[in-house]
């Protein structure tokens, strides 16, 4: 089918005959599966709003082979029967772009199923036949990365800006990041009306000559290192010869480039070869090979002992676009001391241009040629443009100009050198080994062996640590040791390892009031700790138990009998009640649901407050039976005893006071009531006569069957009655308590409560050693029970290394909710002592000093990053915002923007160096 002209207009109506709804649903869903079954480079993608996307998902209804949009990014929901009009895509089409070409801009911060869509061109074409509109936005789909390749649509090609060197004129052309130089020179020549033969283009990044682009169909843009709004030159050569210029001959063969700058050094500051003129002769780093790295980086060492007494260390990263997050990691690694000291020596030996797992060298390369450029260039900031073109190459996530998390850039680069560095040339198979009872430190000694065996880097030696991983099954009780190495700790914050609970609790005998207990549980624990936890905070007895139920629109959604069910199904804003019933074998249930007349009026009769729950134990079920039951429950909301008290100590639903309020009930109300038929008047109304109607009805709610006090109930697990209330009812008790349930989660409670309190780094490393059970997602296979278990989890430190990075969870993700924590973490600059936390007694100490830190500020999506980094010769702390270094002082670097630490331990003695050797 043939894409539909984009000059439709806006207003066009849409098709005369327009198909059903689910036919459409059916058509797209069916062309989506088949495109994604079909994916290679050069596909064409359209992009349109989810305004008017997420429109036609309502009315042709939401499918799980449909594209996922977010509903709330729409400007107001439709009835499901509204068709859509024409396709409009004016609300993310940017205005006055001066870009030349056919493409039409959009936004550049828009984002994916928030703001846009992207279909593949056949659902384009379909949809633009059924509604019409526009205008077509397409893009392509493109290959990134090596080896294993991933694809991403370009929705953002690069806009260059091409300054003309005969009257400085500046015009923007847009190409991909995989076109190639030829298509550069062709596109620009095409848009200055000049002949290609006569044309030079320089990379003009700020504004000065740095290399001449050569017309090349091998070179992209990408391996140019062209960036967005990357500024290109345009000059005229004198000499019809192109060739003489442009460094291809002709016939199309490659020479030598031309010098036209005045010359200078043959020495390269990088540490890589130059020619004459300065300038490489490529982006990547595919020239260094053989001796020739090893005499640059022997001119290198003679050039960096020049600069040594400018203060090296103190250059900035120029920020290519988002790049701050790349920028404040690089600059606390590159302050790293056995990093410096290792790539500003000879380290060609140490390359490892085989190794399957690593990128042939080319990552350490890199690094190691940044880092040589940070330590000579003075003051001067550099642009890590050659850094940031391999990044992209290597790891495709960090690639484009959006931010991304500082920590995953710092994981990736720690787990790449060590690949490149990686001294093991053939890694050989190790079979894991169980513990099978042996002692610890003999298992940790062979999982550290066969670790080296395939692991021996410089980040080995300098930054891996080891910890015992415990698990036990919670049903057979199979207890799995093992040893695993570790780069770096990644320490919960307290508020993100524990959840504040507040559950109201039933007392079903009659010995008090309903209460609401708020307790902290662990976020990933499971009902079994959430009852030991409520039943410590309400004194529950030895011989009772606590039943938890959901409550939802005044009924018991479910109850929550499974003790291994995880805390995570239960949301802040639901209703959890506990009800306190005597332990034993199996009973009958009895679940007793509140009705009244609507506003007391008369009319249809309405559920209302919280159900009360309990268990019967005679045996047949008599209407009189039941009547004893519910007295007793209601007894404690009896006004003549809880009127001078009503919600005293309560504050929003929570308690202010601990227990109180259940000490202050009287002592006749302590004990539980044995109410039988002779006494029940007693209980009743103040006439002698309870006025209370009981109906039998069923789980749904839906029958409703009279039960009088001679009725015999059937026999059954679980019986529901209604509870019919009156105005006289109203008068006698106090049904507050039944209809003031707090939710399970005040925001404005907790938050008020954390802004008080600091957290230091100790809490939060006493967070991450604590046991815990594994997540829903995260279930561990016992090889006794041959099934997957949700086993309980303990970490404990086994050793440490000489360089120690903690990750501070600042950020948390679900399905649900993105959120950001800048609670003030108070950490040690000098002397962090964690020798006690260290499970291995060799008698070592485990002493830090912290030297860099990465910073975060700001929220999701929007914040910047900086760093930290103390110049060990000097003993002085820089502040390094991408190009811009200032001094600080010692007592500014602890903030709440405090993200990633860096310590360094204190002495020479390296715990692993024996093992290592």
């Amino acid at each position: 089918m043939t894409v539909a002209d984009s000059d439709f207009p806006i207003d066009n109506g849409a098709s005369c005959l327009p198909i059903p709804a689910e036919e459409e649903k059916r058509i797209v869903t069916e062309l989506i599966k088949k495109s994604e079954l079909n994916l290679k480079e050069g596909n064409l993608y359209y992009v349109i709003s989810n305004r008017w996307f997420s429109r036609w998902q309502m009315y042709v209804g939401h499918s799980p082979g449909m594209l996922s949009t977010d509903q709330q990014s729409s400007d107001g929901r439709h009835a499901d029967t509204v068709r859509p009009g024409p396709i409009d895509n004016s609300d993310i089409i940017s205005n006055g772009s001066n870009c030349d070409g056919n493409d039409l801009d959009i936004y550049r911060t828009l984002l994916e199923d928030t703001d846009y869509v992207l279909v593949p061109q056949e659902v384009w074409e379909r949809l633009l036949e059924w509604y019409k509109g526009g205008p077509e936005l397409p893009r392509k789909l493109i290959s990134q990365g090596v080896g294993q390749k991933q694809y991403s649509i370009e929705v953002y090609p690069l806009c260059l800006k091409v300054t003309d060197a005969r009257d400085n004129s500046v015009s923007i052309v847009k190409l991909s990041k995989k076109a190639t130089m030829s298509e550069l020179y062709e596109l620009v020549c095409k848009v200055k009306g000049v002949e290609q033969n006569k044309a030079c283009i320089w990379d003009y990044f700020n504004l000065s000559k740095h290399s001449l682009l050569t017309a090349s169909d091998h070179q992209t843009l990408e391996d140019a290192n062209m960036t967005m709004d990357h500024d290109i030159l345009l000059e005229l050569s004198v000499d019809t010869d192109r060739s003489s210029h442009s460094g291809v001959h002709p016939i199309g063969n490659e020479l030598a480039l031309v010098p036209l700058e005045p010359p200078r050094s043959s020495v390269s500051i990088a540490g890589g070869p130059t020619l004459s003129n300065g300038h490489s002769t490529g982006s990547g780093f595919n020239l260094y090979q053989g001796s020739s790295v090893s005499s640059s980086l022997t001119t290198m060492d003679d050039n960096y002992d020049i600069y040594r007494g400018e203060r090296g260390g103190l250059a900035g990263l120029q920020n290519l676009g988002n790049t701050c997050f790349m920028n404040s990691a690089l600059q606390c690694l590159v302050h790293t001391p056995p990093l410096v000291e290792f790539f500003l020596q000879d380290y060609t030996d140490e390359i490892n241009r085989d190794n399957p797992l690593g990128m042939s060298g080319e990552l350490a390369l890199a690094f190691g040629d940044l880092l040589r450029k940070l330590w000579s260039s003075g003051r001067t900031a550099i642009a890590p443009r050659a850094f940031k073109g391999k990044l992209a190459r290597f790891a495709p996530q960090f690639s484009g100009y959006n931010q991304h998390d500082s920590q995953e850039l710092l994981a990736f680069l720690l787990d790449g050198l060590h690949e490149d560095l990686n001294r093991v040339k053939q890694k050989p198979y190790i079979e894991m080994k169980d513990s099978d009872s042996r002692p610890d430190e003999e298992v940790a000694y062979e999982c550290w062996k066969n670790h080296m065996a395939r692991n021996d880097s410089l980040i080995v030696d300098e930054c891996q640590g080891q910890y015992k991983s415990t698990l036990v099954c919670p049903e057979c009780g199979k207890i799995s040791i093992t040893f695993d190495p570790f780069m770096y700790l990644s320490l919960p914050l307290p508020s993100t390892v524990t959840r504040t609970m507040t559950v109201t609790v039933f007392y079903c005998d009659g010995s008090g009031l309903p209460m609401p207990y708020t307790v902290n549980v662990l976020k990933h624990g499971c009902c079994r700790d959430l009852c030991q936890a409520l039943g410590t905070a309400c004194c529950l007895k030895s011989d009772e138990m606590l039943l938890l139920a959901e409550v939802y629109e005044h009924k018991i959604y479910r109850y929550l009998e499974n003790p291994l069910e995880s805390l995570t199904s239960i949301k802040d804003e639901e209703h959890i009640v506990a009800y306190r019933l005597k332990n034993g074998a199996k009973k009958t249930k009895l679940e007793v649901v509140h009705r009244c007349p609507d506003n007391m009026k008369g009319g249809d009769r309405k559920i209302f407050g919280t159900p009360l729950v309990t268990y019967l134990v005679e045996d047949p079920q008599y209407g009189s039976n039941i009547e004893t039951y519910v007295h007793r429950m209601l007894a404690p909301l009896r006004k003549a005893h809880s009127s001078t008290r009503s919600h005293e100590g309560k504050e929003n639903g929570f308690i202010s006071g601990g227990s109180d309020e259940q000490s202050s009930i009287s002592n006749s109300e302590s004990e539980p009531r044995n109410l039988t038929h002779g006494s029940r008047e007693q209980e009743g109304t103040s006439c002698g006569e309870s006025s209370f109607q009981l109906a039998l009805t069923n789980d749904g709610c839906f029958s409703c069957e009279p039960i009088e006090k001679a009725s015999v109930i059937k026999p059954s697990t679980h019986i529901k009655v209604f509870l019919d209330w009156t105005e006289r009812e109203y008068e006698l008790y106090d049904a507050s308590y039944l209809r003031d349930l707090p939710e399970v989660h005040k925001t404005g409670f907790s938050v008020k409560k954390t802004r008080q309190e600091a957290i230091s780094l100790f809490s939060c490393l006493e967070a991450f050693l604590t046991e815990e059970p594994l997540g829903p997602d995260d279930m561990w296979y016992c090889p006794q029970c041959k099934e997957h278990r949700q086993a309980t989890k303990k970490l404990d430190l086994w050793k440490l290394p000489e360089i120690l990075v903690f990750h501070l969870k600042r950020f948390s993700y679900s399905r649900y909710l993105k959120n950001k924590l800048d609670t003030f973490v108070n950490f040690p600059i000098h002397n962090l002592d964690l020798t006690k936390y260290v499970k291995n007694k060799e008698g070592q100490p485990y002493v830090y000093n912290l030297y860099a830190i990465s910073n975060h500020y700001g929220g999701l999506g929007g914040g910047h990053y900086t760093a930290y980094a103390k110049l060990i010769d000097d003993n002085k702390w820089y502040h390094f915002d991408d190009s811009h270094v200032s001094p600080v002082s010692e007592a500014e670097i602890k903030s709440s923007a405090a993200y990633v630490l860096f310590y360094q331990r204190v002495g020479s003695n390296s715990q692993m160096e024996g093992e290592t050797s």
